[in-house]
């Protein structure tokens, strides 16, 4: 890898991506996403992929090597920063980690991410006896942390390192209880007791694994909430239970001196405003949703992360789509430095190579994010 660093990252950190600083200074992957998160001017828009599948095989590694080895996690998240010069890292396994670690039946095929299949909670009255978890012991939590901190130690002076801690509380909840009773049980509005009492129950598992998580020494903390879009949920509803839980699990994040993003897939458009009392710094945004809303109620306040469509763009697309899409994404974005570049979701693991290259290409000559 030292070798990789001395001829990849000239090619993709030269001089001058975008417009030039103010005072003229080149930065490196971390300090560029510090500066959007701070709302200053980077010297060119930072990238950071949601690419785990991509990288793990590209690094010739399939699912159950990727997630049982804390090296080769970190190994193949290290080659793909070097190969295409990313700004951050976003260490990300899986959606079923914490799930599994409560309880919830999960499968680890070989060849893909892991999966749940559905709740082991018979009824809402299950959550007066659930028992505590000790994630500190959890084999799959500390191959994830410490593959984290095998990339702060090598990375992490010069690339941003984002510690994904797997699902925020609503989501966790879903998965306990089951996706259609969960919905069915939390639009009822009848059991508010219980339902309040499994998010705090998942709260704290969620917490848990951010003071984990801190411990590594990454540069930020991340959760993903999907199931509380309004894909799923309405934007009532979502204010009533999703928003309370992720608000303290920023604060949590903010308690342990870290800035914090939340990730919910599909499009989120009436849920925008909502989402800005969050308290995050970051708000991951599906490429479903309208970019010109979210720059409206984001701009000047909250760093929008996101969010080129991972599929028909990235992974489907041609280098020539995939640079028109950057450049959209780019200029909408041109009057803002709290923009970070990356897929709406996570990559394909068939993404082409020449396409992240293409959006590589399109942050190297283009102007806009830097003001002159």
């Amino acid at each position: 890898l030292t070798r990789l660093r001395t001829f990849i990252i000239p090619w993709c950190w030269p001089h001058g991506i975008n417009a030039a600083r103010k005072d003229g200074r080149e930065l490196n992957g971390r300090q560029r996403i510090d500066a959007a998160l701070r709302g200053e001017w980077p010297d060119r828009t930072p990238l950071m992929l949601h690419n785990f599948m991509m990288a793990a095989r590209e690094a010739g590694v399939n699912m159950r090597q990727f997630r049982e080895d804390p090296v080769t996690m970190a190994r193949v998240f290290g080659e793909a920063a070097e190969r295409y010069g990313l700004d951050g890292i976003m260490v990300d396994v899986d959606t079923v980690t914490l799930s599994g670690a409560v309880g919830v039946d999960v499968d680890l095929p070989e060849d893909n991410p892991g999966r749940s299949h559905g709740g082991f909670m018979k009824s809402l009255e299950e959550v007066r006896d659930l028992k505590p978890v000790d994630l500190a012991n959890n084999p799959r939590v500390q191959v994830w942390t410490e593959a984290v901190a095998l990339l702060v130690k090598d990375y992490g002076n010069e690339i941003f390192i984002r510690g994904n801690c797997d699902q925020s509380p609503f989501s966790l909840a879903s998965s306990m209880r089951g996706m259609d009773h969960w919905l069915m049980e939390v639009a009822a509005q009848e059991d508010d007791e219980l339902v309040f009492a499994l998010l705090d129950y998942c709260t704290d598992v969620c917490c848990q694994f951010l003071k984990l998580m801190a411990k590594t020494g990454c540069h930020m903390l991340s959760n993903g909430d999907s199931p509380a879009g309004p894909d799923v949920l309405s934007p009532r509803l979502y204010g009533k239970y999703a928003l309370p839980s992720e608000q303290r699990v920023a604060a949590c994040s903010h308690e342990l001196g870290l800035p914090y993003l939340l990730h919910i897939c599909g499009k989120t458009d009436r849920i925008l405003q909502p989402m800005t009392e969050i308290g995050a710094e970051a708000l991951e945004i599906d490429y479903k949703t309208n970019v010109q809303a979210a720059h409206d109620a984001f701009k000047d306040k909250i760093t929008f992360v996101g969010n080129l469509d991972p599929s028909e763009v990235l992974a489907r697309g041609t280098p020539a789509v995939v640079k028109a899409k950057t450049e959209e994404l780019l200029n909408v974005f041109a009057d803002t430095p709290r923009f970070i570049l990356n897929s709406g979701c996570a990559l394909p693991a068939d993404t082409p190579g020449e396409n992240i290259r293409a959006m590589c290409a399109c942050l190297r000559s283009n102007a806009a994010g830097v003001p002159a």
